[in-house]
C-alpha cells in the first residue's frame, strides 16, 4: 500500500471522513503528485520541500484557482504531512510556516421565512410520492439545518416518533438529537404512507420512485427547482436552507450555543459565521426603534 492509500484508510478508518471529504484529499494529493512528477522528476511527495509546494500553488493560481479553493488543498496536504509526522516518517512538516492565501468573506444570503413557507404552500395535496417527499426534504432541512449529507443518510429508524426527534449522523460519524415540529411530524407520517407502496428494501428514510436510495444531485434539484419560483436569490441550495434555518432561530434570540448544538458544529467559531444576518436584522430593528435613530 503506498503512503497516499494508506492516509486515506487512514481519514477512513481513524478520523471517521465521509467518503467525499476523502475523495476530495485524494484529488488533491495525486494533482501534486502529477505535478512533482512531471515538474522535479518526484515521485514520492513525502519528500519533497516547501519551494516544490510553492511552484505548484503558482500553477493553481495562473490556473484562475479561487484563493479558498487553493487554501483548502493545502489544508488537506496539512493533514498528509501531520499523518507522515505521526507514523515517524518525516521529521518536519513542509507546510508548517505556510500561510493561508487571504480570502473574501462570502456573505450567504438565506431564505426569507416567507419565501420557505410559499414554497411549502405549493406543494400539491395529492399525496404523491414525489409531492410528499419533496415537501419533507424542504421541511427537514429548514426545521433542523441538517446537512445534505446527513439527509441523504437518514434511515426510516432515525425518527423517534414517540420523542419526536430525530438521530442525524454528522460528520466523523458523530450523532445528534435534534427536535421534530408536529408539523413535520405529520409530514413524516404522510411521506412513510406513500412510502410503503414503493417496492424498495432499502433502509434509507429518502428513496427514489425507483427505490433507490436519493442522491447528491436529487436532492439539489428539489431545492433549486421549488425555491427558483419564489425567490431571485443568487444561490438556492440545501445549504442555504441549513443557513436560513440558523439565521432564523438567531433573529428570533435563540442562544448560539443551542443552534450551534442543533447545527452539530464541533465549535462556536463556526456557527459564528451564521450571525451576520442576524446582525443586520438587529441594527434594522434598532434603527427603526430606538428615540434618537434618524429615520428616512
Amino acid at each position: 500500500m503506498n503512503l497516499i492509500d494508506s492516509f486515506l484508510e487512514y481519514l477512513l478508518l481513524e478520523k471517521k471522513y465521509s467518503s467525499h471529504t476523502i475523495k476530495a484529499y485524494e484529488s488533491d494529493l495525486i494533482s501534486l503528485q502529477d505535478f512533482c512528477r512531471l515538474n522535479f522528476d518526484q515521485e514520492n511527495i513525502s519528500h519533497i520541500n516547501y519551494s516544490q509546494i510553492r511552484s505548484w500553488i503558482v500553477l493553481l493560481v495562473d490556473h484562475k484557482l479561487s484563493n479558498r479553493s487553493i487554501n483548502r488543498k493545502i489544508s488537506s496536504l496539512k493533514s498528509f504531512y501531520k499523518y507522515l509526522q505521526k507514523i515517524k516518517l518525516i521529521d518536519v512538516n513542509p507546510l508548517a510556516n505556510h500561510k493561508a492565501l487571504k480570502t473574501s468573506r462570502k456573505i450567504q444570503i438565506p431564505f426569507s421565512a416567507s419565501e420557505v413557507n410559499t414554497v411549502l404552500s405549493s406543494f400539491s395535496i395529492d399525496h404523491s410520492f414525489e409531492a410528499s417527499r419533496d415537501r419533507l426534504i424542504v421541511e427537514l432541512f429548514y426545521s433542523t439545518g441538517m446537512r445534505r449529507a446527513e439527509l441523504i443518510n437518514l434511515r426510516m429508524n432515525s425518527v423517534n416518533f414517540a420523542e419526536k426527534q430525530i438521530k442525524v449522523i454528522g460528520k466523523r460519524n458523530k450523532e445528534r438529537l435534534i427536535p421534530l415540529l408536529p408539523s413535520v411530524i405529520k409530514s413524516l407520517e404522510s411521506y412513510i404512507k406513500v412510502r410503503e407502496l414503493i417496492n424498495s428494501s432499502d433502509s434509507f428514510l429518502f428513496i427514489t420512485q425507483k427505490g433507490n436510495k436519493v442522491y447528491e444531485t436529487l436532492v439539489y434539484r428539489v431545492i433549486n427547482n421549488y425555491f427558483s419560483r419564489v425567490s431571485s436569490k443568487l444561490k438556492k441550495s440545501p445549504h442555504i436552507l441549513r443557513h436560513s434555518f440558523a439565521t432564523h432561530l438567531l433573529n428570533e434570540g435563540a442562544d448560539l450555543n443551542s443552534v450551534k448544538e442543533l447545527l452539530g458544529h464541533s465549535s462556536l467559531a463556526s456557527t459564528q459565521v451564521y450571525t451576520h444576518n442576524s446582525l443586520e436584522q438587529l441594527k434594522k430593528v434598532y434603527k427603526q426603534a430606538h428615540p434618537r435613530s434618524t429615520k428616512k
